[in-house]
């Protein structure tokens, strides 16, 4: 399913703009949709353990082509593990692999890796060492301003300078802080107050970083605003749940003469990947619940999500159930 789009090297897209890693939501048939608007976007997977890689019986690494560029979040804390992990999805054809140093949930705290191992910056270091050693891809790190009480400057700052000292060139921000107990992920997602100015600062402080922001961005001005003061944006829930917000960015960020998106085009151009997903015996449910968002304040839109929800888990249904529903949006 590769597609004829420009060819620039890694350094072009290095997360000037990107749509976060989100579990359960940013599965390989949610980028392919997300690919439809956007060209230039630096898409990311949901985060991989090192255990589910190295273990599991599924193919944890599977993704097409059309969807690069595409980083691999990974979740892990032995160095070792991680490099071997980096160096498979590097042979695998990722762009980039990025270490999760900003997930709060209890579950990923019990496996010793996330938003905890902002306490331990020297794991961290050695992690991002081991695995720079071991790639010739980008090695990113995705953190928060800072995790419980440890949240002063000064600690960002330490965290920082211990990850940058050992060659690691970029930096994903999350501009809240995470309570590791008494808050859900939903809710450190939300509640934790937004402090844009503390990654601004970072980058005055550490101005050889490319550091991009994340958290609570949702339009293009804003996307255009941030990036007055820092060098990348990342966004997540909104490209997710109004994914046509992408279909400007590649106009608006990278190429002024690149087309605009319409959800329309963008759901068009995904029945030849449905097709193919369908005759190797994926549900259509799977694929299609990714798009539900795509008319967002459109005529039709909950129509559109209606009949999706409704017919698309059903045995043996195929493209003719998404032509039904994009009848109701109008055009």
């Amino acid at each position: 399913m590769a597609q004829n789009r420009p060819r620039f090297s890694a350094d072009f897209y290095r997360g000037r703009f990107a749509v976060a890693p989100m579990l359960d939501w940013t599965t390989r048939h949610c980028r392919y949709f997300h690919r439809q608007f956007t060209q230039y976007t630096l898409l990311y997977t949901e985060m991989v353990t090192t255990q589910a890689i190295i273990h599991a019986n599924y193919d944890h690494l599977a993704f097409d082509i059309a969807e690069n560029p595409l980083a691999l979040q990974l979740g892990g804390s032995d160095p070792q593990q991680l490099a071997h992990c980096a160096k498979t999805a590097e042979l695998r054809g990722y762009t980039e692999i990025n270490l999760n140093v900003g997930c709060p949930s209890d579950r990923v705290q019990n496996g010793m890796f996330g938003a905890c191992l902002m306490a331990k910056a020297d794991l961290v270091a050695e992690s991002v060492a081991r695995m720079q050693e071991a790639v010739n891809i980008p090695v990113t790190v995705k953190t928060r301003i800072g995790i419980d009480d440890l949240d002063s400057y000064e600690f960002l700052c330490n965290f920082v300078q211990k990850v940058q000292a050992v060659g690691c060139r970029d930096l994903i921000v999350h501009a809240r802080k995470a309570w590791l107990s008494g808050l859900s992920p939903k809710q450190n997602r939300e509640i934790p107050p937004l402090d844009y100015e503390r990654v601004y600062q970072l980058k005055r402080d550490f101005p050889t970083l490319f550091i991009s922001i994340n958290g609570g961005i949702k339009t293009i001005d804003e996307i255009k605003a941030h990036l007055q003061s820092v060098d990348g944006v990342m966004v997540g829930r909104e490209a997710y749940q109004n994914p046509a917000l992408l279909g400007y960015i590649d106009r608006e960020l990278f190429d002024p003469h690149a087309a605009i998106i319409t959800p329309r085009e963008a759901v068009n151009k995904m029945f030849p990947y449905i097709e193919q997903q369908l005759s190797q015996g994926v549900q259509l449910n799977h694929i299609v619940r990714h798009m539900l968002g795509a008319f967002q304040n459109c005529k039709g839109a909950r129509q559109w999500r209606r009949y999706l929800s409704e017919n698309a888990h059903k045995p043996g249904v195929g493209v003719e159930i998404v032509e039904t529903a994009l009848g109701f949006v109008e055009a």
